[in-house]
């Protein structure tokens, strides 16, 4: 196979024990391409959707890879770890058998809207060139900045084992990128004065790419090996969350080029627009052909009004 056979994005259901990296190279290798990314890490003990771009693909990674995430997630109580996750080191160890439901239903609930959250040490965050999660293997522990995160989100699935020592509470959150979901089930832990680590989480969605249409490695392989891969390839502008502006065929060398794109060149606009706005520039017999910025022209008219016209600059071109 050659890269330009194969250009848009496959759902990864990553397996844990496996880096993001690690995932990447068994796409390289398995499809015999040199270009191909991922859009977002997940830590090498968790599993669940990776989305990988291929060919000129990675060109878009960075307008999908701020996609909403959503996790399923579980925390236990009566443990607090250095890592948040069940692989650290104990910290301390507490009986929660007084913890009730509502309490922790409510503390979960409560978490939804904007916040603040220092990221953990064992985290891809990186320190003068190095990973915190390697440092973090030396002893070393760097001072971190807390930084702004949402949640939009959460549903709580099952609470089991209240009344021993170790409850656990399993839960779907939607967040933004950037929420350490383990941080969240340690402070948890910490506001309810027992202590509390992630003992489960696998990534269930990332933007519109969902856990239900993932594929595992081996499916990969095996289509591969059959030259069906395409079907398993989301094409960019399906991928890309953006309005269509379709465009005709004269102005797709301007497009290539970079220039901006007036409304003489526009076969068809979507319903409404703003400006700053991104969407894709599509063309019937390309396909996506890049993505651009709304800007408006203002142009006075002899009565003195002004006459708003809508241009199209090209910001990441894809042919």
């Amino acid at each position: 196979m050659k890269d330009k056979e194969i250009i848009g994005i496959i759902n990864v259901l990553k397996p844990p024990g496996m880096t993001s990296h690690d995932v990447v190279g068994f796409i390289r290798r398995t499809l015999e391409i040199k270009k191909a990314g991922h859009t977002g890490t997940l830590d090498p003990g968790v599993a669940g959707v990776l989305p990988v771009c291929l060919g000129k693909a990675t060109r878009i990674i960075e307008y999908i890879s701020d996609d909403i995430k959503e996790y399923r997630a579980e925390v236990t109580f009566g443990r607090s770890t250095d890592t948040h996750d069940g692989f650290g080191e104990t910290l301390r160890t507490q009986d929660a058998s007084a913890l009730t439901e509502t309490k922790v239903r409510e503390a979960l609930l409560n978490l939804v809207g904007r916040q603040s959250q220092v990221p953990p040490m064992v985290s891809a965050l990186k320190f003068k060139g190095r990973k915190l999660y390697e440092l973090a293997r030396e002893g070393i522990v760097i001072e971190r900045k807390p930084r702004t995160i949402q949640v939009y989100k959460i549903d709580i699935i099952r609470c089991q084992g209240f009344g021993t020592p170790n409850p656990k509470v399993l839960f779907d959150i939607k967040c933004s990128k950037g929420t350490y979901v383990r941080t969240i089930c340690h402070d948890i832990g910490e506001q309810l004065g027992c202590g509390g680590f992630m003992s489960f989480l696998i990534r269930i969605g990332t933007g519109r790419f969902k856990i239900s249409r993932s594929m595992l490695l081996e499916e990969i392989r095996r289509m591969a090996r059959f030259n069906k891969i395409h079907e398993a390839v989301l094409p960019l502008e399906k991928a890309l969350p953006f309005e269509r502006v379709w465009i005709y065929d004269e102005a797709v060398k301007f497009v290539q080029r970079g220039n901006r794109i007036y409304l003489p060149g526009v076969k068809k606009l979507p319903g409404s627009l703003e400006e700053n706005q991104l969407v894709k520039l599509m063309n019937k017999n390309i396909g996506c052909l890049a993505v651009a910025r709304v800007v408006y022209d203002k142009k006075s008219e002899e009565s003195l009004e002004e006459k708003i016209r809508y241009t199209f600059q090209p910001v990441k071109v894809l042919c």
